[in-house]
């Protein structure tokens, strides 16, 4: 298959290689920077472009890949007689913003992606949709020869697994960096919660998270609960999140 790649950030660099790898011909890169295009395509042994006019209109498949709020640009740049199948990558966008194009998609991966880090992609769950059930089933088959447990997702589904990761990637991420720099400003070393991050993430890839539950909220252990809001009260943002999640774990647990 011909594919042509729109975008040379992250999810770009990933599809570009892994595509490339199991036997299609990737014939353009395009970004509007012609450096990033050129280092892509490089690569891939494609072509580099950085004006959309120049894209062309006989290959397969095009894969915007760029950030959510770039898409609609390069929609509205795209020539109107693409043949192929034009998709997305986006998690939160609808596939409804590529209705002017006659077959569409989306090829979602809900993973964070380094274009510096080599990632197994064949672990991830791609999350499939097509605006028409054959080419549903064009992006299953080559999305499973990436990664066999891409799966068929409607717009309403995935946006709720966007929402999933950014809970369980972005925003426990976040929480990292704040237990980090309390640490730090207590004179101790980040050293110390590698462990406990390592074994937490361990602990839901077999049990339902609640089940795994520890902590002074899931015992209604009130005292030390006011010990650490104490030692938090000159930071009222952090006052609030610890608040917040002390009482989701005991609404639920």
């Amino acid at each position: 298959m011909d594919i042509v790649i729109l975008g040379t950030g992250n999810i770009a660099t990933h599809y570009a290689k892994a595509f490339q790898t199991q036997g299609h011909r990737i014939t353009q890169v395009y970004s509007k920077t012609s450096a990033n295009a050129s280092a892509l395509a490089e690569v891939v042994s494609a072509e580099s472009v950085h004006d959309l006019s120049q894209i062309s209109d006989s290959a397969e498949l095009y894969i915007i890949a760029v950030s959510d709020q770039a898409i609609k640009t390069v929609i509205d740049q795209l020539p109107h007689q693409l043949k192929g199948i034009v998709v997305h990558t986006s998690g939160a966008t609808p596939l409804t913003v590529l209705n002017r194009f006659e077959k569409s998609g989306v090829i979602y991966p809900p993973q964070s992606l380094s274009k510096n880090v080599e990632t197994d992609l064949s672990v991830i769950p791609f999350a499939i949709e097509g605006n028409t059930s054959e080419v549903e089933q064009t992006l299953l088959a080559i999305a499973q020869q990436i990664s066999y447990k891409s799966f068929l997702c409607n717009s309403h589904q995935r946006i709720t697994l966007h929402i999933a990761a950014v809970f369980v990637n972005n925003f426990s991420n976040a929480l990292y960096q704040v237990a980090f720099d309390l640490l730090r400003q207590h004179h101790l070393d980040v050293e110390l919660l590698r462990p406990i991050i390592l074994e937490t993430a361990n602990k839901v890839q077999h049990h339902e998270p609640k089940k795994v539950q520890t902590g002074p909220a899931i015992r209604n252990d009130v005292q030390t609960i006011h010990s650490h809001l104490k030692l938090l009260n000159q930071d009222e943002s952090l006052t609030q999140i610890y608040q917040n999640l002390t009482d989701l774990i005991i609404k639920t647990r």
